[in-house]
């Protein structure tokens, strides 16, 4: 019960001090002058007064409200290390024991930690989940936290927190853990295919140690070297990236003995790999109505170094113009295919014929460099089946058909084979979808026979219309028409000539993401994402490696003809192994080298100075001799707000005085016909000891 007095005056206050202020200077004046009657005068007007301010007695019945304590407790992957997880449980139902005998106390239980989001688990954040426990809660009513972690914790304030109320904070694991780990120092985002690389890395110790230590050195999986590291000292290393796109670059160390985890015992380093700009030699027969084509989209092409020619004036054409009247260049034939042919990527002939300008001997050095590892595109017209094919060269060797000397004049749309639907080159070609296929058609296919390797395209009669090989090291591309300008000139709509073209050109430069038979993984948040492309009907599943050395199958569903697609959520962040059939991938989920792992060792330092400047106190579960996971927990004492909150063995946690109003009782002093009683009584002596 709550008493307090109130007044609820029966007129306003401006009128009451209209009338009584007047009435009060005339009393104090008769008692200033001892005038007779003075004293009853005064007497019946506070009589008055009291009756006009009609005080009221108030009995409030209130209900207190409850502390809200917080108890946060750390589930990020570092608290899973040795023992922790287990004396985590412990202190949890031990609290949730000792709290719940406290009725002043509601007490919130905060798990942080394990959000499936990337984003939230590249750090321990205590404190934002501190935070939202109390989002609700005015700050008179916040009783204090206790948190349950390792101490390491990454949005830890400089200084106190925003909440005037004891922090405590209960360690986890042993002070005496030791551990040990690599880490990147200068790791570039991008490097240059088949150039080295510059990098440094530290290994550190948490005992300070000096001396050697071999460093694995691995890129996309596989060893390359070992290094001797200097503990404690900054390392150059040197790399060579070996392809296009995403390549992982990993660092480990072996595990020493007694060493707390060997999980930050590698380091990863996620680098693109740019490629030098392609050079490409075009060599263009005599000018058809399709040779810029080529020329032309080489040429938009940032990636590509072009060096074109176009044969004008073949050696024997005879017009009898003078050779100081032709402006025209030589063509440098042993320069190209014999000093530099190594430095081109590609070698396109676009209706090229066999003529005295190229040497016969040149067309071995063209095959070598195929079955080296080169490329060769060809590019046909109606000189590929006459008497003058380039098939009747050495270069036959290096060639997926030989001709048969037909050309067929006739009208067709170019169709993707069944093979063709599934390779990577014509897979999706815009416009693919329907029958007819949405581009124009072509009216010209050059005859082959005993064709090699896939034919992705067929032409009029289902004659192979592209195809794909691959000879020795190298690749060869054949197109058996030069109609493919039709489409660039936007003919009954054109075709996705660029694109048909580009990925033709890039499969030969054997670019990575045009490959057949291919296996990659990426991490999406806390997803591991699986990609197969294949020429099979079925891959089957991929088997899939955990960084902490688990096994899983994922199912690999298709996606579209030739590519089929996996993906399974995952709770560990680190270096995942992809297998399927002989491809293997490696792929990181998760933030890449996280504050979550970089140092695992359980430390009071984080949390001492916000705890401290709140009144509360850090101290470890586990006593220092303790090499179990037996905890000792402190004892919970309720105190005032202005009060000590720790001490050796227990902590505090403050109460409040807010309370709910559940109901108000009210007594007027000066109503009824007491007030009435007392008014009559004061003017009646007034009137009296007047009368006398």
């Amino acid at each position: 019960m709550n008493w307090s007095i109130s007044f609820e005056p029966l007129i306003s206050w401006p009128l009451l001090a209209l009338a009584l202020v007047p009435l009060a200077l005339l009393a104090l004046v008769g008692l200033w002058f001892r005038q007779r009657g003075s004293v009853f005068r005064f007497i019946a007007l506070v009589a008055l007064a009291a009756a006009l301010f009609n005080p009221v007695f108030l009995n409030e019945e209130r209900e207190p409200l409850k502390s809200v304590v917080a108890l946060v407790v750390d589930r990020s992957q570092s608290q899973d290390i040795g023992d922790r997880t287990k004396q985590t449980d412990e202190a949890l139902a031990g609290l949730q024991q000792r709290l719940g005998r406290f009725k002043q106390f509601d007490v919130r239980v905060v798990e942080a930690g394990k959000s499936e989001a990337a984003e939230e688990r590249t750090e321990t954040r205590l404190f934002g989940a501190l935070e939202g426990a109390f989002r609700d809660v005015p700050p008179s009513r916040i009783g204090g936290a206790i948190m349950i972690t390792d101490g390491e914790v990454h949005d830890a304030p400089p200084g106190a927190p925003d909440f005037n109320a004891p922090l405590h904070a209960l360690i986890t694991g042993n002070d005496h853990e030791k551990d040990r780990r690599i880490r990147f120092e200068n790791a570039p985002r991008f490097g240059l295919v088949g150039k080295p690389l510059d990098m440094t890395y530290r290994v550190i110790s948490t005992e300070n140690e000096t001396g050697p230590v071999d460093v694995r050195v691995s890129v996309n999986g596989e060893q390359v070297a070992v290094e001797h590291a200097t503990v404690g000292q900054a390392m150059p290393l040197q790399v060579t990236i070996p392809g296009a796109g995403r390549n992982i670059v990993e660092l480990a160390i072996d595990r020493e003995p007694g060493e707390l985890t060997d999980t930050n015992n590698r380091a990863i380093a996620l680098i693109d790999g740019i490629r030098e700009n392609l050079r490409v030699l075009l060599v263009s027969g005599e000018p058809h109505a399709g040779e810029r084509t080529w020329r032309n989209l080489l040429k938009s092409d940032a990636s590509v170094d072009l060096v074109h020619f176009t044969i004008l004036r073949p050696p024997e054409k005879q017009d009898g113009t003078p050779i100081n009247e032709l402006s025209l260049i030589a063509f440098p034939t042993r320069e190209l295919f014999v000093e530099k042919i190594k430095d081109f990527d590609l070698i396109i002939f676009d209706r090229y014929q066999h003529r005295d300008v190229l040497p016969i001997l040149y067309y071995d050095y063209i095959s070598e460099y195929v079955e080296k590892g080169g490329a060769l595109l060809i590019a046909a017209g109606p000189e590929y089946a006459g008497e003058s094919s380039i098939a009747r060269t050495p270069l036959m060797s290096a060639l997926p058909a030989m001709p048969t000397g037909e050309v067929v004049d006739k009208a067709f749309y170019p169709r993707l084979t069944e093979l063709g639907q599934r390779h990577p080159v014509t897979r999706g070609l815009d416009g693919s979808a329907t029958e007819p296929p949405h581009w124009s058609r072509w009216f010209r296919t050059i005859g082959v026979q005993n064709p090699e390797g896939a034919v992705v395209m067929k032409g009029a009669d289902n004659r192979p219309l592209l195809l794909l090989d691959r000879k020795g090291e190298g690749r060869v591309g054949m197109l058996l028409s030069d109609q493919g300008w039709l489409w660039a000139r936007g003919f009954e709509g054109g075709g996705p000539h660029v694109q048909l073209y580009r990925r033709i050109a890039h499969w030969l430069m054997k670019e990575p993401e045009l490959e057949e038979e291919r296996l990659t993984a990426d991490g999406r948040g806390m997803v591991l994402e699986i990609r197969r492309q294949t020429m099979a009907d079925d891959p089957g599943p991929a088997q899939i490696i955990t960084p902490s050395g688990k096994t899983l199958t994922v199912k690999l569903e298709k996606s579209e003809p030739g590519v089929f697609l996996g993906s399974v959520e995952t709770s560990e962040i680190g270096l995942y192994q992809v297998a399927n059939g002989d491809l293997t991938a490696l792929a990181h989920v998760g933030p890449v080298n996280a504050p979550e792992f970089a140092d695992v060792i359980s430390t009071e330092s984080r949390l001492k100075a916000p705890a401290e400047a709140t009144g509360g106190s850090v101290r470890r579960l586990a006593s220092s001799t303790a090499l179990g996971s037996d905890v000792t927990l402190p004892s919970i004492v309720p105190v005032r707000s202005a009060g000590a909150a720790s001490g050796n063995d227990w902590i505090g946690l403050r109460t409040t005085d807010d309370s709910v109003l559940k109901a108000v009782s009210r007594v007027p002093l000066f109503g009824g016909f007491l007030g009435l009683g007392l008014l009559l009584l004061a003017m009646g002596s007034m009137w009296y000891r007047e009368g006398r």
